[in-house]
């Protein structure tokens, strides 16, 4: 999309939004795709050769081919401090998968297990870890959770009715917070967090700094920032960028109030959201159709004014000085070099912060670099594990997440 255009497309947004007609309301939703994460080229022309029904079609047997997110553990619930229902779900240790053996003294209790946490990014759910649950299963504890408003958590309370509040980094922070208080009150933990999940961990770091320095023992940073992501242009030109920027925010409001007419349209205009995603999600040319499929239920999944009340936060999200707290435990900050959402820059912005770090750039790498490339992003995992003795060595994780072998 050109410089001249982009204004265009925010400002028919927005008219869309406030006329009422649910297929102008489709481009809108569509365009919220454009404004939010840039411009996404080529995406009509890529369609031209394919009907919509043939399409439809494909998609529904990419829905049947692979069974990605299908992994599921032991349910359980955590309540926020503001009684939002956070769903969770854990996998635990399989005594025969080779998890290292804790010495264990006369008459004592055994000493609890490390509980390696996750949590997802925007517009995402826990299934996003699909490839690394598939293959730490059984090897180390897990728990998986929904950030408050997607998957399978509730809307958040604060956010609902009239007098609702947008969504604050902090805000997660607490809530991980009361999911580690649910699932995991006691033990050593590893915190892993992918994009708007990394934030969430370093909301918890400035909330909660003794938490992390009795109980965390390592940290991952997946495609996150710590801050300053006002700057982040998604591949725009400058002048698309700050008409972006000036009207972007009224645009979403418009858009979640008008929620359910947005919807309809945004099913409507389904092929260009799914070429939108896969632009903003992913690098590689040759990523498996299948897993940009499941990345694009995912996030078609999120409602408009879900994505609405959550995108202030991330202009507001500086947690910079907060990095100093895991100054003193194992830490991998990992990101895609070609993320256009959260650019590699920021990742290693975070290393620098943390000189002792492993930064890990992955080759044509985009936002969703755990899907795109998961033996990588699984292979740096399973080391941090292996530092910080959660499992007896790298060699014990397998497959390594392989796109080839969806797991089960």
């Amino acid at each position: 999309m050109s410089e001249t255009s982009t204004g265009p497309v925010v400002a028919a947004a927005a008219t869309a939004a406030t006329t009422g007609n649910w297929r102008r309301a489709g481009i809108a939703g569509a365009a919220i795709g454009v404004v939010a994460a840039g411009a996404a080229a080529g995406v009509a022309l890529e369609r031209l050769t394919v009907g919509r029904g043939m399409r439809k079609k494909a998609r529904l047997a990419l829905d049947a081919s692979g069974p990605y997110g299908a992994l599921r553990g032991l349910p359980g619930k955590a309540i926020a401090d503001d009684g939002t229902e956070l769903y969770y779900e854990a996998d635990e240790v399989d005594p025969e998968a080779g998890a290292p053996r804790r010495r264990r003294l006369f008459g004592r209790k055994a000493p609890a297990p490390v509980t390696v946490v996750f949590s997802h990014g925007y517009c995402l759910s826990q299934d996003s870890w699909h490839f690394q649950r598939a293959a730490l299963r059984g090897l180390v504890r897990t728990v998986y959770w929904d950030q408050r408003s997607h998957g399978r958590s509730a809307r958040g309370a604060a956010q609902s009715g009239p007098d609702g509040v947008p969504v604050a980094i902090d805000q997660l922070g607490r809530d991980l917070k009361a999911v580690i208080d649910a699932a995991a009150p006691e033990g050593p933990l590893v915190l892993v967090g992918h994009s708007m999940g990394g934030m969430t961990v370093m909301a918890l770091a400035h909330h909660f700094p003794e938490l992390v320095r009795e109980r965390v023992s390592g940290v991952a940073f997946i495609g996150t920032s710590a801050g300053r992501l006002g700057e982040v242009n998604y591949g725009l030109p400058v002048a698309g960028v700050n008409a972006v920027r000036r009207v972007l925010p009224g645009v979403l409001k418009a858009l979640g109030s008008q929620a359910e007419l947005v919807e309809r349209g945004r099913r409507a205009t389904a092929d260009l959201f799914a070429g939108l995603i896969k632009r903003y999600s992913f690098s590689s040319r040759d990523v498996d159709p299948a897993v940009a499929r499941f990345a694009e239920r995912m996030i078609e999944g999120t409602p408009i004014d879900v994505v609405a009340e959550f995108y202030p936060a991330f202009v507001e999200h500086d947690k910079a000085e907060a990095l100093d707290i895991f100054r003193e435990v194992p830490v991998l900050v990992l990101a895609g070099d070609k993320d256009l959402v959260t650019p590699s820059s920021h990742s290693e912005a975070i290393a620098d912060m943390l000189p002792d770090s492993e930064l890990v750039i992955v080759p044509d790498g985009g936002h969703l670099v755990m899907l795109e490339h998961p033996e990588a992003v699984t292979d740096r995992l399973a080391d941090l594990l292996a530092r910080v003795g959660a499992v007896p060595a790298p060699a014990n994780v397998g497959p390594y997440g392989s796109t080839a072998q969806p797991g089960g």
